[in-house]
């Protein structure tokens, strides 16, 4: 079951899922949260050119959001609620054809299928930030509330501390939207450790050890039997109040000694009943509300973090996990990421399905699982939508869909490195070199190696400008990767290149090497190097062993 698919997650729920197989959903979509309501609601704005760049590459009024669009408003297979149609219409209608539209439509048609992959008891969690979050819930009502499901909470995560300037309260927390897809749902209340300065303030102190008290009386004069009555000189409605336990319950606690008063003996004191066993701060529990400001975000030297721009902490869904499911149920996340929410589920003896529409976190996914859980896990993990053969990988290199641009590259490169190469994400005066990669020379010592990916049209010249791309970059190495034969000019040319001598492995390489993707897809040719990351890795791993042994 625990499945890693590669593609859009909208085809993939269609015709991957079934129905009501799935127990606890977690998405968390991406989104510019930097950009202001305004211009996100105007589709208009003056902001940071870098900023509106990394939005409209993901979302944007194109020919995918206008068939979307116009697939939610035909509903020509029932797929769709009335009252979702109804909403997409009047958003149209409000906020005009833009960024917001397009993200909203996008979520429309992945949250209907989620609903419907959802078992009777299972739920979904939404992440997302104030920035459009009022729209999402318009969305969820319509999809999940208008077929027997119900909204649960608004969870607010406090994720980062107070440094704006601006003329406004600074934003520090994201949205967490749960619903469920039925009243039959799970759900198990988690306790946490209360905050050590937040002490209560009904503890007594007997001799030098604390303990904590409770109220036996209630608000409110009543004339029900006892609760009114007066008890070893006690009359609570004289104060307003009234007996909340039984006399009986009252004696027995008495005569154990756990029974507190203030002015013992005098109808002046409240009793309150104490607890048998000592306050102790350390082990002081609360039930988790909606509000989370105990879990912190993935800062600079967290150790858990992986460089993956949006990637959430292991905490936070540990939590979701936990409260929402069971050992063995299916979690499914369908914007995997960088693969929190997997690693979580495995933890948690939860089966779990991923999905993400980019190569490049599919493979940063199956490098955690490799480093957390072992190379023997990592092979066992299902992979759906990796090309496997020269067919799929030639449909990979010449889809038209502008947000898988440069997926064949990613997919070419980390294959070949086993998931070790550094892709290159800039454009400009390096633009020719897809990935970089580092290996190790010595002990303390590593060179680099520059990759490049071809989907056609290869040439003599183009083992030329690899060789000054090296020059420039002071690269050790270079691969060419090609999805057509080399020419023998280009064989030739490579060879021109000369070798490099690995004096730790005592071997010599090609300083400029062409693969084939045939070589790739086939015959499972993959880069036979020690590199940096890996032999670190494996160092590290020793330490801990040793360490491990230590006695004490």
């Amino acid at each position: 079951m625990n499945t890693l698919y590669y593609g859009d997650n909208l085809d993939i729920l269609r015709k991957k899922i079934k129905d009501e197989t799935v127990d606890l959903c977690y998405i968390d979509p991406p989104f510019n949260s930097k950009r202001d309501y305004n211009q996100i609601y105007n589709n208009v704005g003056t902001e940071d050119p870098a900023q509106a760049q990394a939005f409209t590459d993901t979302w944007v009024w194109d020919s995918i959001a206008v068939a979307g669009f116009q697939e939610i408003l035909d509903n020509a297979y029932g797929r769709f609620t009335h009252q979702a149609v109804d909403l997409l219409k009047t958003l149209h209608a409000v906020l005009g054809e833009g960024s917001l539209l397009a993200y909203l439509t996008s979520l429309t048609l992945r949250l209907t299928e989620i609903q419907r992959v959802l078992k009777p008891t299972g739920c979904l969690y939404l992440h997302c930030d104030p920035t459009a979050s009022h729209y999402l819930k318009l969305i969820l009502d319509a999809i999940f509330c208008a077929q027997g499901g119900d909204y649960l909470n608004e969870i607010i995560w406090k994720r980062t501390n107070a440094r704006s300037t601006e003329r406004r309260w600074p934003r520090v927390h994201d949205v967490i939207f749960y619903y469920s897809k039925s009243s039959k749902f799970n759900f198990l209340p988690l306790k946490v450790a209360a905050d050590k300065a937040k002490l209560p303030h009904t503890l007594i102190t007997v001799g030098s050890i604390k303990y904590q008290t409770y109220d036996l009386t209630g608000a409110g004069v009543t004339q029900d039997g006892e609760s009114g009555q007066t008890w070893k000189g006690f009359n609570p409605s004289t104060f307003g109040r009234h007996w909340a336990n039984s006399e009986a319950q009252r004696e027995e606690w008495d005569a154990k000694g756990l029974i507190h008063w203030a002015k013992a003996g005098t109808a002046g004191g409240f009793p309150r009943r104490r607890d048998e066993n000592p306050f102790i701060p350390e082990e002081r529990q609360v039930t988790m509300a909606d509000v989370w400001t105990d879990v912190d975000r993935i800062n600079q030297s967290a150790k858990e973090r992986l460089g993956y721009p949006t990637q959430k902490p292991l905490a936070l869904l540990e939590r979701i996990i936990m409260a929402s499911s069971g050992d063995g149920d299916v979690v499914l996340d369908a914007y995997c990421g960088c693969g929190t929410t997997i690693d979580a589920a495995q933890r948690l003896k939860r089966k779990w399905i991923g999905m993400d529409i980019t190569y490049q976190s599919t493979a940063v996914v199956l490098r955690r699982l490799e480093k957390t859980y072992g190379k023997a896990f990592a092979e066992k993990v299902v992979q759906s939508g990796i090309p496997k053969d020269m067919k799929s990988a030639i449909a990979l290199a010449h889809k038209k869909d502008d947000r898988l641009r440069k997926e064949f590259e990613k997919w070419a490169v980390l294959t070949y490195t086993n998931n070790r190469a550094i892709i290159n994400e800039k454009k400009g005066a390096d633009a020719g070199i897809d990935a970089r990669a580092y290996f190790m020379t010595g002990k303390t010592d590593n060179a680099k190696i520059i990759f490049q990916v071809k989907s056609g049209g290869v040439k003599r010249g183009d083992i030329a400008t690899l060789r000054g791309d090296m020059a420039r970059e002071k690269a050790a190495l270079a691969v060419l990767i090609t999805l057509e034969d080399p020419s023998a000019p280009m064989l030739r040319e490579a060879k021109s290149a000369g070798q490099y001598r690995h004096e730790t492995m005592g071997r010599e390489y090609d300083q400029i090497s062409i693969v084939t993707v045939q070589e790739i897809v086939e015959q499972g040719k993959r880069l036979d190097i020690p590199m940096s990351l890996e032999v670190l890795a494996e160092v590290q791993r020793a330490i801990e062993s040793k360490q491990s042994d230590l006695p004490f």
